[in-house]
């Protein structure tokens, strides 16, 4: 096993890396901001290490300082967590020629499912399903981008190759559009991801997101751990997830689950990573693949009992999978609510001191945070101060215990969305299940 891992992250995720650090027996490095003296896992940590200012540019997003510190207490890994530098094929790299285990995929593979239009023909060729698109860069001539639309048939989507987090993407719905959609798009992405390659896919008007959870060795094992269900967003931003899916089928999670794990053999995948997909009328259509742990992992934590923080150390020590696909049994429900410092009506961000905070609890309840009473949230990183999870033999009774634990929950001093969430959990739709993508945001006028 890892003697030492330098957890290269903040917040609720770098406390659940630590956590299950000491479960194996493993040794922790907190690296943190100027501004994250007092984070939780810092306090907890073996040994700490301030890498910069407040800024992410000059602290988290900092390779030299994330190696540095590594090399000054001994590290043998780093774990990057979600977001940041964690699906940089260049950090990875970095760490690696460091002499260093990057927890997670290898270099050349996060630079594949990195680049969307690389990502998209690797699927396809290992037999998982894609939106009907343009199959690569569009071209520069606009006649042939106008004849492609049309083939593809409106409406269609302009997407960044290397967009991510909802940015980088246009619908448009008519000729006389996709020129100027085309044109700002590759502006977007050429400033924002620093790559002015677009591509073109036919928009689903109505879909849901559902991905699936996938866990791959190096020693060519790879295995499913079902689906969750990502539809409730605003702005692309996930805001509720939920394992498994309501309305899928076993037959349809099972030969989709299979399809992924076989992907990631084809593709030699290592490590922790999820498919995710549109689904819309029964068929499922390959948008990316998140080469991380997802925020949303505890629910299918809760549902199939494997811990998939630990599975990534465990990989990352060359150890095989702890589990076959026969072991993996999902169940009952779980659902989790992402608790931001922001406004529940108007979403400004409400950074702050924390002056009272309670955590909920009873049967099948668990709390991701790294808050506490007297906690400053700081101004410069996400809003996530974190998660609530609950897990019941149902999806009726998941739901029952969301809504006590949300009863319950205090946090005082700052603004959060929990009343959203007490409101998505009453919401007729929601409760019946199977809500699209742009459900919440008509819900909210937005």
């Amino acid at each position: 096993m890892l003697e030492k891992v330098v957890i290269a992250n903040r917040g609720e995720i770098a406390l659940r890396i630590l956590r299950a650090c000491r479960e194996l027996g493993i040794k922790t490095v907190a690296v943190h901001s100027a501004a994250d003296r007092d984070l939780k896992h810092v306090l907890l940590a073996d040994e700490s290490v301030c890498i910069g200012p407040a800024s992410s540019a000059l602290s988290y997003l900092n390779i030299p300082a994330l190696i540095s510190a590594a090399e000054v207490t001994d590290a043998v890994a780093i774990h990057p967590g979600y977001g940041f530098l964690s699906e940089n094929a260049d950090f990875a790299e970095r760490v690696e020629q460091s002499g260093f285990i990057f927890i997670g995929p290898r270099p050349e593979t996060i630079r594949l499912m990195g680049d969307k239009i690389s990502a998209i023909a690797a699927m396809k060729k290992a037999g998982v399903p894609c939106v009907p698109g343009s199959d690569g860069p569009l071209p520069e001539d606009e006649d042939e981008i106008r004849a492609l639309a049309r083939e593809i048939g409106y409406p269609i989507i302009i997407k960044a190759a290397g967009g991510g987090g909802g940015r980088g993407m246009r619908v448009v719905h008519s000729d006389a559009a996709v020129l100027q959609a085309v044109s700002l798009t590759r502006a977007e992405a050429g400033s924002a991801f620093g790559n002015a390659t677009v591509y073109m896919e036919k928009f689903l008007e109505n879909p849901r997101h559902i991905e699936f959870q996938v866990l791959a060795d190096q020693h060519g094992n790879a295995i499913h751990l079902g689906e969750r269900d990502c539809s409730m967003q605003r702005r692309h931003q996930k805001v509720l997830e939920e394992s498994p899916a309501p309305g899928l089928s076993d037959k349809l999670r099972k030969s989709m689950g299979e399809i992924c794990a076989k992907a990631c053999r084809t593709i030699g995948y290592r490590g922790a990573g999820t498919f995710e997909f549109l689904y819309e009328n029964e068929e499922f259509y390959f948008i990316e693949m998140n080469t991380r742990v997802q925020v949303e992992h505890p629910v299918t934590e809760m549902v199939t009992g494997v811990d998939i923080v630990k599975e990534q150390l465990r990989i990352a020590a060359g150890e095989e999978l702890s589990h076959r696909q026969k072991d993996i049994v999902m169940r009952g429900h779980a659902v989790e609510c992402r608790i931001n410092a922001e406004d529940s009506v108007k979403f400004i961000p409400s950074p702050g001191l924390i002056t009272r905070y309670h955590a909920p609890g009873g049967p099948g309840v668990r709390v991701d945070s790294h808050i506490y009473t007297g906690y400053k949230v700081p101004p410069h990183y996400d809003s996530m101060i974190g998660k609530l999870i609950t897990h019941g033999d149902t999806r009726e009774s998941a739901l029952a215990r969301m809504r006590t634990a949300l009863s319950e929950i205090i946090v005082e001093g700052i603004n959060t969305n929990i009343l959203l969430h007490r409101n998505i959990l009453s919401d007729a739709a929601f409760v019946a299940g199977g809500t699209n993508i742009h459900y919440l945001e008509k819900k909210l006028g937005l």
